[in-house]
Order: C-alpha cells, then sequence, then structure tokens
C-alpha cells in the first residue's frame, strides 16, 4: 500500500444549496451544469460548485433527465454576510449557466436523497429576487410539480425555477495530495480519486484534480494566493527548502466539500482507497496551515 503521511488537511465551514437542474435531454444538461458549476472563485471572495450526481427521470421533480449540483460559499466575514453572498452568487450561476440553455429548469433538491447524509436546514433564499425578476415583471408564480415555482418567459419558452431554496451549513476545503512519479500517474489517481468523491452522496470535488496548490502567504497579496512553490517538482532543484522528493513529478490535489463532517470524512477516505495500491503514487499527503486556516482537522491516517 502506497505511504499514507502521519498528517493533517484543514478545512472550514461554508453554506451551500443543492439543487436539481433538469432539462430534455442529457447534451444540454451536461452543458448546464458544467456551466453552472465551472470557475471556482473562491480564493478571490466568491462561490465554488460541483455536480455532486446524475439523476434518472424518475427521480426529478419534473420526470427529466436530472443533476444535483451544490453551490458554495465560506463563512469567514460571518454568517449574515455569507448568506448575502450566497443569494449573489446562487442568482448569477444559475442566471448565467443555466437559464441560457435551452429546457433547462432548476429546483430545490435540499431533501433529494442523500445516502448517508446529515443535512440540517439553516434557512432559505426567495429566488423572486435575483432570478425571477429575470422577467422583467412578466414572470409568473404558481404551482407546479407540487412546488411553489416561478415561471420566467424566454426567447425560446419558459424558463422554471423554484421559489424558494433551501441553504445548509457544511464542511468546505477537506482536501488529499497525490505525490506521483510522472504525470501520466497523477493524471490516472487524480481521476479515480475525484470519481470516488463523486460517488458519495452529499460530496463535491470543485475543482476535479487540481494542478496548482496555493498558500496564504504571497508576494503579491494584490493577486490573491499564489503556487505553493515548496511543492512544485520544478523548482525542486532551485531551492533550498523544497519538499518534494526525489522520483516526484507532479502532486495532484483534490479538494472535497460537503454536506457534513461525516460526509467530508467518508469522501475523503474513499479518495485514499481508490489510489492507495496504484503505480507511480509515491505517497498520499494533504495541504494544511498549521492549523491556521480552518476549525475541522481531518487526520488521514485515521481516515482509513
Amino acid at each position: 500500500m502506497t505511504e499514507v503521511e502521519d498528517t493533517f488537511c484543514e478545512a472550514f465551514e461554508g453554506l451551500f444549496v443543492r439543487l436539481c437542474v433538469t432539462a430534455n435531454d442529457e447534451k444540454w444538461l451536461t452543458y448546464a451544469v458544467r456551466g453552472a458549476t465551472a470557475l471556482p472563485c473562491t480564493v478571490f471572495g466568491e462561490s465554488e460548485a460541483g455536480i455532486e450526481k446524475f439523476l434518472g427521470e424518475e427521480e426529478t421533480p419534473d420526470g427529466r433527465k436530472g443533476a444535483i449540483i451544490q453551490i458554495w460559499v465560506g463563512t469567514e466575514g460571518g454568517e449574515a454576510k455569507a448568506l448575502q453572498k450566497l443569494e449573489h452568487e446562487v442568482a448569477k450561476r444559475v442566471r448565467q449557466g443555466i437559464l441560457v440553455v435551452p429546457t433547462t429548469a432548476v429546483f430545490d433538491a435540499f431533501s433529494l436523497r442523500c445516502e448517508g447524509c446529515e443535512i440540517k436546514e439553516e434557512g432559505s433564499i426567495d429566488t423572486l429576487r435575483k432570478i425571477g425578476h429575470c422577467g422583467d415583471g412578466y414572470e409568473e408564480i404558481c404551482e407546479k410539480f407540487g412546488r411553489e415555482i416561478i415561471k420566467i418567459p424566454i426567447m425560446m419558452g419558459e424558463f422554471i425555477v423554484e421559489r424558494f431554496f433551501k441553504y445548509g451549513k457544511g464542511v468546505m476545503g477537506g482536501n488529499i495530495w497525490l505525490f506521483c512519479e510522472r504525470i501520466e500517474d497523477a493524471l490516472a489517481a487524480g481521476e479515480r480519486a475525484v470519481d470516488a468523491v463523486n460517488a458519495v452522496d452529499g460530496a463535491i470535488a470543485p475543482f476535479g484534480v487540481c494542478a496548482a496548490g496555493s498558500k496564504p502567504e504571497t508576494k503579491f497579496p494584490e493577486i490573491g494566493p499564489t503556487t505553493n512553490h515548496p511543492f512544485c517538482p520544478t523548482l525542486r532543484g532551485k531551492l533550498a527548502e523544497t519538499k518534494v522528493p526525489e522520483g516526484v513529478s507532479a502532486i495532484p490535489e483534490i479538494v472535497v466539500d460537503g454536506v457534513s463532517e461525516s460526509v467530508v470524512k467518508k469522501a475523503l477516505r474513499a479518495a485514499i482507497e481508490s489510489v492507495a495500491e496504484m503505480r507511480g503514487v509515491v505517497k498520499i499527503s494533504a495541504g494544511n496551515y498549521g492549523g491556521k486556516l480552518g476549525k475541522f482537522k481531518f487526520y488521514l491516517r485515521s481516515l482509513i
């Protein structure tokens, strides 16, 4: 079995919504959910998102193909401020990533099946203000599919969005690092680890296979977090403080957000176990900053 370093990753609290996106067929559904969850921006004080799982027609409110996505914001500025940010970020991603895609609809998925999840509702967001009013006053509120929905007239029919999205409090930023011999090994191991995370209900990997882990301190604060230089393999021969072992040429990071602490633990364990026997994976470690970043600590060896 690959060495699992005696270390921990640290994670922090966040607010999230869990949404069900549906469409007429798989092509438009995939286009919408990928667009709406792209570009993690929490390092810039915005949001990050990911696809939790795809759903069959029998699992969605309107009987069409669907997927569950999560959208997250951090709570570092306080919960009231985080909630304002969540409302803004959810509206932005729904309006620009989903509403513009033909045949799509969005429903609250907070209570849809989540195997092994412990999800507690903290409140709800009224989507009329920042999504519904895209109808410019021509939107209509009605009951459909057993839910209160808003019908927004668009140039290809109507866009349907549920009136209220519930939100909860969860854990963001759990992670593992995979020390790999070659780029090819890192890609294969990274993809397998992401698949393992995605197989856990309630968890997402918002960055997918992340090629560029960052650090809090930087020489250029005006641009935000910068490269974690001690762990850059191409700098190994140039730095006295390098932390890249000989024989390692790639270190992908897998970041995990989950609706509860137990879900993040389960997803991290699944990711570790999925790559523990893979050729080319030299060591499994994690990113932490001495406990300064977040209140949650996940010790890798205790996970397995």
